[in-house]
């Protein structure tokens, strides 16, 4: 039974969204919002622009976008700034990054260059292989301004119990951590495949190339440790061993990246599966993702900057501070206390969808489907 939807407030006026990095994910970001406010491009692979939701039966045929079923603020209010640790402006760090091409980036150059980042917080001893040059003596400064924050990162940030307190006590949302782009989201889809079919798994096997500041930043091994243990705890918490001990306990599980200037954002994943069957028989599966990291990351980025606007504007959603339902964007989703995370993409979408049907008052989508054959 459908029951009367959250109160949300309207969007009004513009939306600032600040991004402590100016880099090639930030860039890309920026430059695809331009570019699609000026109709030279499509918004793909965003979920709040191109997604449709299903309300109600299938015999309904009520599937609208989502972007026209929950009242976002529109890609013509978002004004962008942030903080780097160089004084490049966004388009002079986008040409650097090397992701987008001129035909990109030169119709919207002039746009590009008014956009200067701001002197960035910087510790030496926690990114040795970065030299900042453009740096001031985070996300507590966010909180108290009462501005929602989305973690991309796999640092802890916000994901500690003070600042989750102080999110809750200032009805602050905030989620995280660590963008879900390329060997990641792979795995989210193909073990949750590999857990419903009852298959086991004896070993999974990535390694990964990269070229970026990002790879640049993690060839170092002490920068390396966080972001191998949000690579590292998906599978176990998709596959629960400790349920299915006969199918996946103490398989072998081992990712890598390695620092490849040449390849610059275009990053490559590849993966070994050795997985069995039935009666216990082998098999593998092997992939190469030949990915874009930065373009698969910029539509996570304006999803969540949309999404988190709608939550803070929707007060029963504010006061709970971490937003799990949009664990569907990150490799290790904010939880609370007590709760395992959810990794399955197909759940995590569930939740997304079904959480936007509950501000609205729709009906939550089970897919039991038993009424149709009555």
């Amino acid at each position: 039974m459908a029951k009367k939807g959250m109160k949300i407030a309207e969007s009004k006026g513009r939306l600032g969204v600040l991004m402590p990095g100016m880099g090639a994910v930030a860039t890309t970001f920026i430059a695809g919002v331009e570019a699609i406010r000026r109709q030279l491009a499509l918004p793909i692979g965003s979920l709040t622009q191109m997604g449709t939701i299903r309300l109600g039966k299938r015999t309904e045929a009520r599937r609208p976008r989502v972007r026209d079923f929950v009242p976002l603020a529109g890609l013509e209010n978002l004004e962008f700034g942030g903080w780097d640790l160089f004084h490049d402006d966004a388009y002079e760090a986008a040409v650097k990054a090397g992701v987008l091409e001129a035909r990109h980036l030169d119709p919207i150059q002039d746009f590009l260059k008014g956009i200067k980042p701001m002197p960035a917080v910087f510790e030496q001893r926690f990114v040795k292989n970065l030299k900042g040059e453009n740096i001031k003596r985070g996300a507590y400064a966010a909180l108290k301004s009462r501005v929602p924050y989305a973690n991309g990162a796999p640092n802890l940030t916000v994901d500690t119990p003070a600042l989750l307190e102080l999110a809750g006590k200032l009805r602050v949302p905030v989620c995280g951590k660590d963008f879900k782009t390329g060997q990641t989201l792979l795995k989210t889809i193909i073990a949750p495949g590999l857990k419903a079919r009852q298959l086991g798994l004896h070993g999974w096997f990535s390694t990964n190339i990269l070229g970026n500041r990002d790879g640049e930043v993690l060839d170092d091994p002490e920068s390396f440790r966080t972001k191998e243990e949000s690579k590292l705890s998906v599978l176990e918490y998709i596959l629960q061993p400790e349920l299915y001990p006969e199918l996946y306990k103490n398989f072998y599980h081992k990712v890598r990246i390695n620092y490849y200037p040449p390849r610059g954002d275009n990053k490559e994943g590849w993966d070994n599966l050795d997985i069995f069957g039935w009666l216990g028989y082998p098999m593998q599966i092997k992939i190469d993702f030949l990915c874009r990291d930065s373009i698969l990351a910029a539509p996570i980025v304006l999803d969540l900057v949309l999404f988190l606007d709608l939550a803070q504007r929707a007060p029963e959603m504010a006061r709970r501070g971490i937003q799990e339902w949009l664990s569907f964007y990150f490799k290790s989703p904010m939880h609370a206390p007590g709760l395992y995370p959810e990794h399955d993409l197909f759940i995590q979408l569930m939740k997304l969808k079904n959480t936007l049907r509950h501000l609205r008052g729709e009906e939550m989508i089970t897919h039991l489907g038993l009424e149709y054959y009555d």
